[in-house]
């Protein structure tokens, strides 16, 4: 086999430099601080090097769709880049409208909130699990890179180009799986979400029509006690 799967996963690694939460400055940052922050730790897994992390334009608009919370003042939180670390590797295999799914609850129960755990600790948490994905990671592309052997050894063939075809398309196969499998989630979400917000309307419109029913009933009885004076 021509492919080494040890070259590429090295090299992956290599690029793979996580935000941790202690990377992070605790005092506020202006716009340009922060993006300056992601480029200077996520710059190296861009595909090109005239790629941005993160923009101006981005930021505002994941703003403007309520993925992130406005700043106060101009200033953006800890908080602000943690969840803006979520968003930049989200939006590589997700929808805006996914990510909003998939975090509006992050947002609204843990962001700069004094209910525990803390958003820094949820990050935490997962970059914990971090090296045994890593593990599974390597022996799938391992895996995969047998598999394409054997796909060459019985089409009977030495093209370069046919074994990274197959590699790719096998690597493809668990990528389009784990995909289907995220969206099907976060369709439950949404629906989720949907029903919560539908019950909120329904009980704050019975409240609004008890309070209504309450004063037609108070001015009834104002009127009748004028009457009888």
């Amino acid at each position: 086999m021509s492919i080494n799967t040890n070259d590429y996963i090295d090299r992956l690694l290599k690029n793979m430099n996580l935000i941790k939460p202690e990377d992070i400055p605790n005092i506020e940052l202006y716009m340009d601080q922060v993006t300056t922050f992601m480029e200077n730790h996520l710059g190296r897994l861009k595909r090109a090097d005239d790629d941005k992390v993160l923009t101006k334009t981005m930021i505002n608009n994941y703003a403007k769709n309520e993925l992130l919370p406005s700043p106060e003042k101009k200033k953006y939180s800890k908080d602000h880049v943690l969840l803006l670390t979520f968003i930049y590797y989200f939006k590589s295999f997700l929808t805006i409208g996914d990510i909003k799914t998939l975090t509006c609850e992050l947002s609204e129960k843990y962001f700069k909130s004094d209910k525990k755990p803390a958003l820094s600790n949820i990050y935490s948490e997962l970059l914990k699990c971090f090296p045994n994905i890593m593990d599974g990671f390597k022996r799938d592309i391992i895996n995969a890179g047998g598999l394409a052997g054997k796909c060459m050894e019985n089409a009977d063939s030495s093209d370069e180009y046919l074994e990274k075809l197959f590699f790719i398309s096998l690597l493809g196969i668990d990528v389009y799986m784990k995909k289907q499998l995220i969206e099907e989630m976060i369709d439950e979400m949404e629906k989720e979400q949907l029903s919560k917000a539908e019950a909120l309307k329904a009980a704050a419109k019975k409240s609004g029509d008890k309070e209504k029913k309450e004063a037609v009933k108070t001015e009834k009885t104002t009127k009748n006690e004028k009457a009888v004076r």
